[in-house]
């Protein structure tokens, strides 16, 4: 099916969506419909979600396509239905972080992050904070939510991440990081950031 055959597939998917009358999240690991097309949806970099280049507007729609979204091994995301998989396009990252809460400190401290749809997730070992370099060679810093799908922090919970910066040892070597859950999360090595400061 083409994008244009495709046009009305979100409400569409709403309607298969719709009908299923459970608050717990989609079981998508038993779905795997052989209907697979191409849909005119995409996640920008700071989160909003747009069809056929308008933003959708319907925060509800936006949220129920966020919990049928499925990262695949050929490296695409779907949204998915038992009876259809649509690819979609993501630019970053198909999440934004928008709220951190911190309890505790140190080594003990446990870093809980909210998401634009509204997932909340503790960072651990299974739920990894992780940085990428941008373009402009500074550090963007994900939260995996569930999955493979990741959240960028946004600019104000990266900040708040910064304040939270120890030095650790990992393997020998001085790294710059963040603890949550009994996990140390290494972002930089300390003598890049000393280099960088020079």
């Amino acid at each position: 099916m083409t994008q244009s055959e495709n046009q009305g597939a979100p409400y569409s998917l709403l309607g298969e969506l719709a009908q299923m009358k459970t608050t717990e999240p989609p079981p998508l690991h038993l779905w795997h419909p052989e209907h697979v097309s191409d849909i005119d949806i995409e996640v920008k970099a700071d989160g909003t979600w747009y069809h056929e280049g308008a933003p959708i507007k319907r925060q509800r729609l936006v949220r129920l396509f966020s919990t049928v979204m499925r990262l695949e091994p050929d490296g695409h995301y779907y949204l998915v239905t038992p009876v259809e998989k649509c690819r979609i396009q993501v630019e970053q990252a198909p999440f934004v972080a928008i709220l951190m809460s911190v309890v505790g400190s140190g080594e003990a401290q446990v870093l809980r992050f909210t998401t634009n749809v509204a997932d909340q997730v503790s960072a651990d070992a299974e739920h990894p904070i992780t940085v990428e370099q941008g373009p402009d060679g500074t550090l963007v810093p994900f939260v995996e939510v569930r999955d493979g799908l990741r959240a960028r922090l946004a600019r104000s919970v990266y900040y708040q991440l910064m304040d939270l910066l120890s030095v650790e040892q990992v393997d020998g070597e001085a790294w710059y990081g963040v603890w949550s859950s009994g996990a140390f999360f290494a972002f930089q090595r300390a003598t890049e950031v000393e280099d960088t400061d020079a």
